[in-house]
Order: structure tokens, then sequence, then C-alpha cells
């Protein structure tokens, strides 16, 4: 990896809490300029790795494997390169993975994807590719010297049979060579650490990192859970949204939230945080901040 940067799976094999941020790719010049300011702005943080997302159905891959190469050239921060099954055949998987190598990203978060329809739709696999994350992490291991992560889900993936069922795809993926996990967002502490144990028991000790979405409004959250498939507690709602009327008390109570998550997880020996930020970097640095008690 450029400049000897270590993989995310020997940062967290170091010991070091492992904390990240995820961003998409911006639709205009605009979105552009606002991610770009964001980014700078947490590479303060120096965060473990730094990822960006595939669009719905994997639409916006040349935008992010651009980005994804413009983190590693143009920035000290480590970019974990997205790559997702959906839309492309195995010649077109070969050739991203390829072209991420050429500009020393060396890190590859290997999903499936959700089909564009959301991921409750029914998964429709490319003629000529792949039908699982499985498969996917089994070929990029296969192509060269890559860390690679895979996708967690606390509350279950929404088409899995059940949670057990879901824990034994992500052994699987495990099985097959991934390094690290990052879960889905979700809002219960609880259900994060019933994921680790149900995985532990099946004799895989990956680290799995989970994954955290800021509170700014409620309106936002609900329509981002809504899309991941992820429940969003009651509780929550009745703390966030009894400030209603109040943008300002709203996103501060959301912010105490998402604070509080982030300590019980940290305080139960998760081996970090990943932000979804939303391509803007206020909220998370005020979590952060909020943290520098646990993560010293």
């Amino acid at each position: 990896m450029p400049g000897g940067a270590a993989t995310v799976r020997d940062l967290i094999a170091s010991g070091e809490r492992s904390f990240s941020f995820e961003f998409f790719p911006p639709k205009d010049a605009d979105g552009e300029r606002a991610l770009w300011t964001a980014l700078r702005e947490l590479e303060t943080l120096s965060p473990t790795f730094v990822s960006v997302t595939y669009g719905a159905g994997g639409t916006t891959r040349d935008r992010t494997v651009g980005i994804t190469q413009q983190i590693a050239q143009d920035t000290s921060m480590t970019p974990l390169a997205h790559l997702t099954c959906v839309g492309h055949s195995r010649d077109e998987l070969r050739s991203v993975i390829g072209s991420y190598a050429d500009a020393g990203v060396r890190n590859v978060l290997a999903l499936r994807g959700d089909p564009p329809a959301g991921p409750a739709a029914p998964f429709e696999t490319h003629p000529q590719g792949l039908a699982h994350a499985v498969e996917l992490v089994e070929m990029t291991k296969a192509l060269g010297d890559f860390c690679v992560g895979v996708a967690a889900f606390p509350e279950g993936h929404p088409s899995a049979e059940s949670l057990d069922a879901d824990a034994r795809v992500l052994a699987a993926k495990a099985r097959a060579g991934a390094d690290f996990a990052i879960t889905q967002l979700f809002f219960n502490a609880a259900d994060y650490f019933a994921l680790r144990d149900r995985v532990h028991a099946l004799g895989v000790d990956i680290p799995i990192i989970p994954g955290i979405m800021p509170i700014t409004t409620l309106a936002q959250v609900s329509r981002m859970a809504e899309l991941s498939g992820a429940a969003l507690p009651a509780d929550v709602v009745a703390r966030v949204a009894r400030f209603d009327g109040d943008p300002a008390a709203v996103r501060s109570e959301g912010i105490a939230v998402a604070t509080e998550l982030c300590d019980t997880l940290l305080e139960g020996d998760a081996p970090g945080l990943h932000f979804f930020t939303l391509n803007r970097s206020r909220a998370t640095r005020e979590i952060y901040a909020g943290l520098r008690a646990t993560v010293g």
C-alpha cells in the first residue's frame, strides 16, 4: 500500500480501535465540493479509513472508483473501496478490482449490494455475474493481496430466513477470506452484541465494526432506516420527536442518542466505529469529540 500504510486488518489486529467515515458519490459539482470539504475536515481526525459507496444498483460505479482513487492519491487517508455484485459481470468486477489495485487501493468492501428497488426486493443476478458476496470475497482475494471487508446485519438481512441463518452467512464470508465486517446502521446496542455472540458461537472471530448513523433530523434518519431495512426504535423516536418544531434541539438530542450508543458499544469492546456521514462532517465530529474520554 502507498507509503507503507497498514491494512484495516493489521490496524485492528494491533489493538487499535478503528474509527472510519463513509460518504456517498456526489451528484453534481456542488455535491462534490461538499464531499471534499467534509473529507478534509474529517482528515484531521486521522481516521483508520474512509469509504465511498455505490449508488443504488451499482449505478455510480465509475464516480465511486474515481473518488476512491483520488482519496488514495491526494490525501493522507486510507480508502476502503466499495464493490458490489449488482449489475456487473465477472469481467467488469475483475476490471474494477484491477483499477483499485493500480491506484494502490488494497482495502475492499465486498458486497452483494441492494437491488435498485431496495434491500427487500428480489435480487437478480447478472447473467455473467455473481449471486453472493461470498463469491466476491473469493474473487477479490484471488486477484491480489487485498484486505477484504463485508457487510453485517445486527437485525438480520431483510431476506434472511432467521438471525441464525444470517449469522451463518457472515461466518461463511469470513471463512472465504473476509478480514472484517461493517454493520448496517442500527440503534440498539443489544442487537450488535447478539450478532457478535452468534458469529462467535459458530467459531468465527472476525472483527465486526458497528455502523453509526448520526441523527440530525427525524425525517432523514427515518428515511435511511427505511432504505436499509433497519428498525427505528420507539424510544429513540420518542426522545427526538419531543423536540419537534425546534430543529436545533432535535439535532442536539439526536447527537446525544448516537453518542450514548457509541459509548455503550466501545465499553462492550467493539473494535471501533464506522460513521455514515451523509457527506457532512459536523455531526460526526461532534460525536467523536464526545467520545474522547473513551477513545483516549
